[in-house]
């Protein structure tokens, strides 16, 4: 994947993530409902690429007036991974050269690597994660729609232990992805599904689409990545 596909992919997949949020915002009130529907045309431009250059610019703008408007990142690390995926590719494109425009895109990549490391890390000192009690916590007290059969899980200490130890050898053994293509992958499609499950279950619809939209960076990055060891 060259970086300019990589790029424009990355524009197409953060449109429609702002497309999806942004939907979510037009039966509030008129403030909000005007904040997000100038939110909804600047994403069906990036989509169709008019302007992206422009477009990128006035989306993070709108998205730093949406951090005054809620007083910080009202949906936590969605609106972060939002606003640092258009940080990047407004870098892009005012980078002077090549180099730059790749160490900009690039550090989106990292970021991303570190995204679901720094999670792993965390749930590893966790010792309720440790235990499996923070998943069964979150299955039995969730305020978010989980359904009456999954609750049931609570009583299976057993799988929730194995499903807890699961995400987190998976979040910190995600850099090792970098090593192979196809592991890589096999590794973008497990995380995914992950996301997937989660907007599914327990309504974290907004993580699905966002972190999609910054996987191109790592597929670009893992090929530089890969061109660079062999040359040295």
């Amino acid at each position: 994947m060259t970086l300019d596909d990589a790029i424009r992919l990355t524009e197409i997949l953060l449109g429609f993530a702002f497309v999806q949020q942004s939907l979510e915002h037009l039966v509030a009130n008129y403030a909000e409902r005007l904040l997000f529907s100038a939110r909804l045309l600047l994403a069906v431009l990036l989509i169709i690429g008019f302007q992206t250059v422009w477009t990128s610019a006035l989306l993070l703008l709108l998205g730093l007036l949406m951090l005054l408007r809620f007083q910080g990142p009202y949906n936590g690390g969605a609106d972060r991974m939002g606003l640092l995926i258009l940080s990047c590719l407004c870098l892009v494109a005012i980078a002077p050269t090549q180099q730059w425009k790749e160490v900009a895109f690039g550090y989106l990549a990292v970021q991303l690597v570190l995204s679901y490391f720094i999670s792993g890390w965390v749930k590893l000192v966790n010792k309720d994660w440790r235990n499996g009690r923070a998943l069964r916590d979150v299955f039995q007290f969730s305020a978010y729609p989980v359904s009456e059969s999954l609750r049931r899980w609570v009583a299976y200490p057993r799988l929730l232990l194995l499903m807890s130890w699961a995400v987190i050898l998976f979040e910190l053994l995600f850099p090792l992805a970098l090593l192979s293509t196809i592991g890589l992958l096999i590794v973008l499609v497990v995380a995914a599904v992950f996301h997937f499950a989660n907007a599914c279950l327990f309504g974290l619809n907004r993580f699905f689409w966002i972190w999609i939209a910054a996987y191109p960076s790592i597929l670009w990055f893992q090929q530089r990545f890969v061109i660079i060891a062999l040359s040295h």
